[in-house]
């Protein structure tokens, strides 16, 4: 990481986040804190760490000329925002599954046999999938992600605002992504707000918990 953090008080970080969708248009963030972002973020977990996320990072005015027509009713994100993340889920995240597991075992984390037992059930288990439980498989662990890059983006100094609001079925195809690999999971604004947010409210644990 290569930049100190603004925010490192978790409650506020947490509790505090809003969604923005105003934000400085001419505040630029740089590709490397924009990646130590990215970096942060992808420590959440993932099945089998097999880690199926992928993100484009739209922050040109004609990568954002591209989005605009896609994005319904959240153009002021995009007009505003230093940048618009696309988050995706790889269905063949499996794939890299060696690469992950190998780097483990180079960082005295694994042991090669634990790797080879491991990925021996794990990739075939993968590629047993109907492509309806690849896709929740894939929406749950990139949405960790998204999670976690909204809450280092408030210790950055930044906000954000996650949007569901979108042509999915146009997404990939627009930024060069093969659209039946990659499925979109939303996108996340983000920038140096110019608005404070709304204030909102949240229902009660004890309403939405049972114990047994």
């Amino acid at each position: 990481m290569t930049k100190k953090l603004i925010n490192n008080h978790f409650s506020d970080i947490m509790l505090n986040r809003k969604s923005i969708r105003k934000y400085d248009p001419n505040h630029k963030i740089s590709h490397q804190e924009l990646l130590d972002m990215i970096q942060e973020a992808t420590s959440a977990p993932s099945s089998v760490n097999m880690q199926p996320w992928r993100f484009i990072i739209v922050e040109s005015e004609a990568g954002k000329a591209k989005l605009k027509p896609l994005i319904r009713f959240n153009t002021l994100q995009n007009d505003t925002s230093s940048a618009m993340i696309l988050i995706f889920g790889d269905m063949k995240c499996y794939e890299l599954g060696d690469e992950i597991y190998s780097q483990a075992v180079e960082a005295g984390k694994m042991p090669v046999e634990v790797k080879n037992r491991q990925l021996d059930a794990i990739i075939p288990h993968y590629q047993n999938f109907t492509k309806a439980q690849m896709n929740d498989v894939v929406k749950i662990d990139a949405s960790l992600a998204a999670m976690q890059l909204m809450l280092t983006a408030r210790a950055h100094g930044y906000d954000t605002n996650p949007i569901g609001g979108f042509e999915s079925e146009l997404l990939a195809e627009t930024f060069d992504l093969d659209k039946d690999r990659y499925v979109p999971v939303m996108i996340v604004s983000i920038g140096k707000a110019v608005e404070e947010g709304f204030e909102s409210v949240r229902l009660a644990a004890k309403k939405i918990t049972t114990f047994k």
